[in-house]
């Protein structure tokens, strides 16, 4: 994926059959992608087993980006509403769309309110409204407690999770805390790092792993990850080429500075030393 005429997603590679998925960590290009905003240069992005245009145009997807441009006269049932019209829904049918939409967000009170007005998790709370309201399967939902106070993102993030509890969904975030609704809804998490994927798993496990490291590495990599493996460490996702995409590792019992004497031994440099489980907030 390309933004701007720069590679920004190159090489990534991950599947996964969660019916509620944290994706975490992963450049906004992904989600733009994901939810058909953005073409992909090459290679192949499939969601619901389509491509995401093909399954927005069959009322298969719907996306809720953060903060996007919204109409500051319109009001929260109109904005939600005009989401439905534009998915084929007769005037009687969008409206009952976005009735029920805006019911599960917890906006009926907001509901002839201007848009300009609202405060960030109501505006946050329309843009999903407007997802639902398309009536798709599948709704994928960017960083929706991003920037929030802490009692605000708890509270909006449980409402969320509500809403969309009778929908296949994905939220993307850079970070997100563990006992966060939105993290222990998860059934499946995928932590990527840059070009890779660093892990995959329930959000607990990965952020239980408190002995597992993403490594970047300079100089004689291969040399390294022998080295390392050899004195105990395990590698839990091995890239193909361990200096350009790095590795995640559990130092099994190793301590984090064993890994500088071990690359000191095998002429490889640490350029990056990131513990696995602060993607965790």
């Amino acid at each position: 994926m390309d933004v701007g005429g720069t590679s920004t997603v190159d090489g990534l590679a991950l599947a996964t059959t969660g019916d509620r998925v944290l994706v975490l960590g992963a450049a906004r290009a992904l989600f733009e992608a994901a939810t058909g905003v953005r073409a992909i240069a090459h290679g192949e992005l499939l969601v619901a087993g389509q491509d995401p245009v093909d399954a927005l145009r069959a009322g298969a997807l719907a996306g809720a980006p953060l903060d996007p441009p919204l109409p500051s006269s319109w009001t929260v049932r109109q904005y939600v509403m005009w989401s439905a019209r534009l998915a084929g829904y007769a005037a009687g049918t969008s409206g009952a769309l976005a009735g029920e939409a805006i019911d599960r967000l917890k906006l009926a009170s907001l509901s002839d309110s201007k848009l300009g007005a609202l405060a960030p998790a109501a505006r946050r709370g329309t843009v999903i409204a407007a997802a639902l309201a398309t009536g798709a399967a599948a709704v994928l939902v960017e960083d929706p407690t991003a920037s929030l106070p802490a009692e605000t993102a708890r509270s909006f993030a449980r409402i969320v999770v509500r809403a969309l509890s009778d929908r296949r969904t994905a939220v993307f975030a850079s970070r997100v805390s563990l006992d966060s609704p939105i993290a222990l809804a998860a059934d499946e998490a995928i932590v990527v790092d840059g070009a890779r994927v660093a892990a995959q798993g329930a959000p607990a496990e990965i952020a239980a792993g408190e002995s597992a490291y993403v490594l970047r590495l300079g100089g004689d990599a291969r040399a390294f990850v022998s080295a390392a493996e050899a004195q105990g460490a395990r590698l839990l996702v091995p890239g193909d080429d361990p200096g350009r995409d790095g590795v995640t590792i559990d130092l099994g019992g190793l301590r984090a500075l064993d890994l500088f004497r071990i690359a000191a031994a095998s002429n490889a440099v640490v350029l990056e030393l990131r513990p696995l489980a602060r993607t965790f907030a």
